[in-house]
């Protein structure tokens, strides 16, 4: 099976190779660090701390261990893998230069190969669930703990991952330590072949967020300057085609209150001008982030065009849109704003992040709305009603409250391991 597998991703070589150049020749935000997807271009280190988290929402949530770690273990080199530009962007705002930051190289074996040859990790933390058979392998012959942090995995992956069982069963059995968010979680790893005596409900750690300490004192300086006395309402993390539904809810939210402005915050950078272009369409007066000018009285739209700002603007508005949700991107980060106390409002795609949003739902911490009608509606209430949008936000801030603890479980887990490669017990092959 893995000689098939291999097969399989020489025979996808080219085609991997001509996308990821044309994404380079046409977006200058793919160039840097290229060759790593191929194995090429590695800082050369000496036993890090190695953490891949895939893009913006993972670093995010990754953000806490990796500080944890550095604060533990300040001798200790550390490396963070991304597969996205945005993910490389956010690491380096979190983190500046003391972390590396790489690209994790794609499934060839040699790109595999290289990669371990030149950074050679004392331990891989892989937050949420990536299953990359030849990086596992690759741990588990050179003896490198492994643990998969946050771990999920959905109905729809375990039914795709059965299809191939023998070669994920196969991958499973390297002395993989699974630190799941839910019994759910742990047992649907355990049907694919984990070991039993390896896995760990340690709870998810996105719910142990850090928000810089002087967000709620920016948050309010950005509104008395830039946004002035208005009522505020934010959409982030927008897709194509969500920012249509958006503008349409704002526009019939200007009805009501013609002084209401609304932070639009597009997901990726480089749709940035293109969201600024449908905005001028409709007509709405609008300020960028980067003009560093304040919006005016007849300023409808505030377009957030930077990145790793989104804390501040929520902590700046009364209500909180999340995106990724109105159309089947599968939702993004409810707990930022949760944090923050701010009412929520997203749409109903939200299987990147199913539990969570589940308890929220179930905790009444949000409003699921489907369209533009029942967003205009939704936070109409919410700004209509500052009672109604404080308990709503109150119930968001106590389930993020209540949820804590999974950073240090998983510390608990992992602390063992840093420094203690080939340490596996004989059985740690075994599949369990």
């Amino acid at each position: 099976m893995r000689f098939l597998y291999n097969l399989l991703t020489y025979l996808l070589f080219v085609p991997y190779a001509g996308y990821w150049l044309f994404r380079a020749a046409v977006n200058p935000v793919y160039r840097p660090k290229t060759l790593q997807r191929f194995g090429a271009g590695y800082p050369r280190l000496d036993r890090p701390i190695w953490v891949h988290a895939v893009s913006v929402g993972e670093v995010v949530a990754a953000a806490p261990l990796v500080r944890a770690l550095a604060r533990e273990y300040p001798d200790r080199q550390m490396i963070v893998t991304t597969v996205t530009p945005t993910g490389a962007a956010r690491v380096e705002a979190l983190f500046g230069d003391s972390v590396h930051h790489a690209y994790i190289p794609f499934e060839f074996p040699h790109a595999v190969w290289r990669f371990f040859a030149r950074v050679n990790p004392a331990i891989a933390l892989i937050v949420e669930t990536e299953i990359w058979p030849n990086l596992y392998s690759g741990c588990g012959r050179r003896g490198i703990p492994l643990v998969l942090v946050s771990a999920r995995i959905s109905p729809k992956s375990v039914r795709n991952y059965r299809k191939l069982l023998p070669l994920f069963r196969e991958t499973l059995s390297h002395g993989i330590v699974i630190a799941a968010q839910s019994q759910i979680d742990a047992d649907r790893f355990l049907s694919l072949g984990a070991s039993p005596q390896r896995t760990r409900v340690t709870g998810n750690i996105k719910f142990d967020i850090e928000l810089p300490p002087d967000i709620i004192e920016r948050g309010e300086a950005l509104r008395r300057d830039t946004f002035g006395e208005r009522p505020v309402w934010i959409a982030a993390s927008t897709h194509d085609g969500e920012e249509t539904t958006v503008l349409d809810a704002h526009e019939r939210l200007l009805d009501r209150r013609p002084d209401l402005l609304l932070v639009l915050v597009p997901r990726h950078p480089e749709r940035f001008a293109a969201v600024r272009e449908t905005i001028g369409r409709r007509g709405l007066a609008a300020v960028s982030r980067t003009e560093d000018r304040p919006a005016e009285a007849g300023t409808a739209v505030y377009l957030g065009d930077t990145m790793g700002e989104v804390p501040l603007f929520y902590s700046a508005s009364d209500v909180a849109f999340v995106g990724g949700s109105l159309v089947p991107v599968g939702g993004h980060n409810l707990l930022e704003p949760a944090a923050l106390g701010r009412p929520i409002v997203t749409g109903p795609h939200l299987y990147n992040a199913q539990e969570i949003a589940d308890r929220f739902i179930a905790e009444e911490a949000c409003r699921i709305v489907t369209n533009a009608a029942e967003l205009e509606g939704s936070v109409a209430a919410l700004l209509d009603d500052a009672s109604l949008g404080e308990t709503l936000g109150e119930n968001a801030r106590t389930l993020v409250q209540n949820n804590r603890g999974a950073l240090e479980r998983l510390l608990e887990l992992v602390r063992p391991l840093i420094g203690r490669p080939h340490s596996w017990p004989a059985s740690a092959t075994d599949a369990g």
